[in-house]
């Protein structure tokens, strides 16, 4: 049964030390959250510019995981690709102190979480299954939904560092849960993220404002989330300020697709967003956020808008005319 975890009141007591490994997007938003929320953060990134961020922040810029690993118990991974994580993991194994409980807080496949998880369990740590619900933007607002998998005495260890980022945790089951958990959640956002451009450029096909569109709708039964997320940046036309990429999106996109075709579920209209994504990717939209998919349509649109040539006369035939 999932249950919502909820954290007792009590004395103010000395916050641990979190490792927030890859400072992306997401990671650099949730290490802000800590330290606002009084953890000491040690970050590394490999991209130098993020780990000089953090510093900024006041958090402890690191050059290294091992680094990192010789000074936390918690550690947060927030990685790009299968690859990053075995990197990661390989170094928290040699470097990390036993009894560290690690969230992973990626979108990975689940087979390589659980390679992840068995390289941590034989160096004595616990590595938890815990994908987030939420955009960079929604990041930086602690308006994320985590959702834990895995042992439960190590999610209840880990749940004040999860409400000093996120709205809510929620423990999903069992290690791997939380990933499955997210492919459904995903599979709705990449359609609401669809629905929403095909709602918008209606609405301003009619000559209706973009802006009192998204206040609006918004606010109504037709409304959704990615309405309130993605609508407004498709008002503004600020997709190239990304809170998720086209290309990080297409990742995902894949996951849902295999888990969809491995367990035989119809879903058309998944399927039906699929050629609009590949078309953002293919009109320059990769680094660009998803809610670039609005000038898809509006582009595949411009021919139907052109000026239309002028209706020819009907040709008038008299009674009793011949051909």
């Amino acid at each position: 049964m999932t249950a919502k975890i909820r954290t007792t009141p009590a004395a103010p007591l000395p916050q641990p030390s979190v490792g927030v490994i890859g400072l992306g997007i997401m990671g650099s938003a949730m290490a802000e959250n800590l330290l606002k929320a009084g953890f000491p953060v040690h970050g590394y990134d490999p991209v130098k510019a993020q780990t000089k961020r953090l510093a900024k922040q006041g958090g402890s810029a690191q050059a290294s995981v091992a680094a990192v690993a010789k000074q936390c118990e918690y550690f947060i991974l927030s990685l790009p690709s299968v690859p990053a994580l075995d990197k990661v993991v390989g170094e928290l194994a040699a470097h990390g102190r036993r009894g560290s409980v690690v969230a992973e807080l990626s979108t990975l496949p689940i087979p390589a979480k659980e390679q992840a998880r068995a390289t941590l369990a034989a160096a004595g740590m616990v590595l938890l299954d815990c994908p987030l619900s939420g955009t960079g933007e929604q990041a930086k607002s602690r308006d994320l939904a985590v959702y834990a998998s895995g042992d439960a005495k190590a999610i209840r260890r880990f749940a004040p560092i999860f409400e000093g980022f996120a709205r809510a945790t929620y423990n999903v089951g069992s290690f791997g849960k939380g990933m499955q958990m997210k492919l459904v959640a995903n599979l709705l956002v990449a359609i609401h993220n669809i629905s929403t451009a095909e709602a918008m450029l209606m609405g301003t096909r009619m000559g209706l404002d973009a802006k009192t569109l998204v206040h609006v709708l918004g606010d109504g039964a037709g409304g959704s989330r990615m309405f309130q997320v993605r609508g407004p940046v498709m008002a503004e036309r600020s997709w190239d300020k990304a809170t998720m990429k086209v290309e990080v999106w297409k990742k995902d996109m894949t996951l849902i697709a295999d888990m969809l075709r491995d367990l035989a579920v119809p879903a058309p209209l998944f399927s039906a967003t699929l050629p609009i994504y590949n078309a953002a990717m293919a009109l320059g939209h990769a680094q660009d956020d998803t809610a670039s998919v609005y000038d898809v349509l509006e582009q595949w649109a411009a021919p139907a808008v052109r000026k239309k040539p002028a209706a020819t006369a009907k040709k008038s035939v008299g009674k009793g005319s011949r051909d």
